[in-house]
């Protein structure tokens, strides 16, 4: 027993030495990691101001200083591995990042996929903060272009988190794209006005109407001779194209229209039906030949 708590003893004394003289290379370690920490903040505040300089966008400006940080940090997690640990070489550090690079691949494969998708989508500029877009089923405005996802808020105040990979790959609709963004409303007629007076009179209200572009013109089209009314669409132009400007435009559009229409006594009909009763007394009745689809002639 002797003997055996002698050695436990020598062990420890062994390991407690051990640590000793790890001591300096430990806190060395801990010096170049705190260095390097710091070195990143300053690298990342370098670049997102060297970014704002070149006119780049801020989301691409935080994107772009948040990779330096990461590549500095990476780098002093090295170098403090390879104080603290001397059996570690380069080539073996390599080597183990080779091989894990592959699992994370694997594991983190959506991850990266996303995260360079929010690299390209931050360099092509496809859509900006403060764009309006339409993605599928969501529509909102741009808040956020984040490394991983996109932050959209929607018009009724809701938040969508949308996968960078999913924007970049799938159809965006950018509402703001351009200053103008043309709309159009549905009217319709009656078959017995004139479409050229309906026309003339639903142009001359745009004369009062705030927010409506002049250039490109208003027009009135016919889109169908439908089976209740002469259909036409007003098509006019709005400069902001935000939701809320066309939302607005509309509104004042349609009402200027109905309020001129009925005034000049244009008919603005609505859907009807017409429904016919056979008469089951009539002696024709059951002879295709013979019967009648209206009311019989003898009605006494």
């Amino acid at each position: 027993m002797s003997i055996q708590f002698t050695d436990i003893v020598s062990r420890v004394q062994k390991i407690g030495d051990s640590l000793l003289l790890a001591l300096p290379t430990v806190a060395l370690g801990v010096v170049i990691l705190v260095l390097f920490w710091g070195l990143a903040w300053v690298a990342k505040k370098i670049v997102r101001a060297a970014a704002a300089r070149a006119g780049q966008p801020e989301g691409l400006q935080l994107v772009l200083a948040r990779l330096v940080s990461w590549a500095v940090v990476i780098l002093g997690v090295l170098i403090a591995l390879a104080i603290v640990f001397p059996t570690i070489t380069p080539a073996s550090l390599l080597s183990t990042l080779g091989i894990g690079g592959v699992a994370i691949g694997f594991a983190f494969k959506d991850i990266f996929q996303n995260l360079l998708a929010g690299v390209l989508i931050l360099l092509t500029r496809p859509f900006r903060i403060g764009d309006q877009i339409v993605s599928g089923e969501h529509e909102g405005q741009v808040e956020d272009i984040q490394v991983r996802a996109t932050l959209v808020r929607t018009y009724d105040n809701r938040q969508i988190v949308i996968p960078n990979s999913e924007l970049y790959t799938n159809r965006v609709t950018v509402n703001t794209a351009y200053p103008q963004r043309r709309l159009s409303v549905d009217v319709g007629i009656g078959y017995g006005d004139s479409i050229q007076h309906a026309r003339t009179i639903i142009l001359g209200v745009f004369h009062d109407l705030p927010g409506i572009v002049t250039d490109p013109k208003p027009a009135v089209l016919v889109t169908a001779l439908a089976d209740f009314a002469v259909l036409l669409e007003v098509r006019f132009w709005i400069d902001p194209p935000a939701r809320r400007d066309a939302v607005e435009a509309q509104d004042q559009v349609l009402e200027a229209v109905k309020n001129a229409l009925t005034e000049a006594g244009v008919d603005l009909p609505y859907p009807t039906q017409q429904l016919l009763l056979h008469n089951q007394t009539e002696g024709r009745d059951g002879d295709r030949a013979e019967q009648r689809e209206g009311w019989p002639s003898d009605l006494t």
